[in-house]
């Protein structure tokens, strides 16, 4: 019995690129939603509220002159999740024939996974790190799950095509 649970480990499911394509634009839509919808609110002192998006966020780093963080957030909040799915897009396409690219796509791919999830591990620390404060509270909203959702479905999809390429 020990080695048939080893052996269906080793059975992995692959899904048809048409399938991969249509959770694709899912993901995409579900990301461009999690940018604009409100992924918390901070309250201080219980009379001033802020609610914030991920978009509204970058752009109150930029504007309060907090230019590296701003670089960062931006980067793995907005245009690597944006970028991969571009990457996934040209992998997915029938008509990606060049070894090349599709193999330099694919380290790109593996490179920025390791990275996949830091924008979300970013948003929960900081609402940890305002949770622990005594001035301050903050409430997640759907905008936040929106935003992990997407994340997680690229994930799942990166891997897919990962697996889709290998065996061609």
């Amino acid at each position: 019995m020990w080695q048939k649970k080893i052996a269906w480990k080793h059975k992995l499911i692959t899904i048809k690129p048409i399938i991969l394509r249509w959770l694709l634009v899912l993901a995409s839509l579900l990301l461009i939603a999690g940018f604009v919808a409100p992924i918390l609110t901070l309250t201080k002192f219980v009379l001033f509220n802020s609610s914030f998006t991920i978009i509204s966020g970058v752009w109150q780093l930029l504007q309060d002159g907090q230019i590296v963080l701003f670089i960062i957030v931006a980067s793995f909040s907005v245009l690597l999740p944006l970028a991969k799915i571009i990457l996934l897009f040209n992998l997915l396409h029938p008509n990606t024939l060049r070894p090349k690219l599709r193999k330099k796509m694919l380290y790109l791919m593996h490179e920025y996974g390791r990275w996949a999830m830091l924008d979300v591990m970013v948003v929960a620390i900081l609402i940890v790190i305002v949770k622990l404060g005594a001035i301050a509270s903050i409430q997640v909203h759907f905008g936040l799950y929106i935003f992990a959702t997407a994340v997680l479905l690229i994930m799942f999809i990166t891997q897919q095509v990962v697996r889709i390429q290998a065996n061609h």
